[in-house]
């Protein structure tokens, strides 16, 4: 068992998740990844994130609504939408992370992240 906190990662583009996936691991996280919505919920059961970053724009259920059901899960878990729309279409949210994006936004977007 590891002593770093949990990431959930959920993004369909694999450029973009293995940006996220390298760039929270130098943050001294482990990362979960899911491509779907799907993936993502039925994972819940085995996972306890300390954070979960979603894209908004998901094949199947959508960003929005898996953002609300991580916050219904893991009420605790600091939450950062990702994704191309303009930030004021995202949910609620601890933190917005637009696309592109940078690492210097990302460890921005993370900093208030409990460890």
């Amino acid at each position: 068992m590891s002593a770093r906190p949990l990431a959930l990662v959920v993004e369909d583009d694999l450029d973009q998740m293995s940006l996220l996936r390298r760039h929270l691991d130098r943050e001294g996280f482990d990362v979960f990844s899911a491509g779907d919505a799907e993936s993502a919920i039925s994972a819940f059961p085995h996972i306890d994130p300390s954070l979960a970053v979603l894209d908004l724009l998901l094949p199947g259920i959508s960003g929005t609504e898996c953002a609300r059901l991580v916050r219904e899960t893991f009420p605790r878990c600091f939450l950062v939408i990702s994704s191309v729309l303009d930030v004021t279409s995202y949910p609620t949210a601890d933190a917005a992370l637009p696309k592109p994006v940078r690492g210097a936004a990302l460890r921005r977007a993370v900093a208030g992240v409990e460890r």
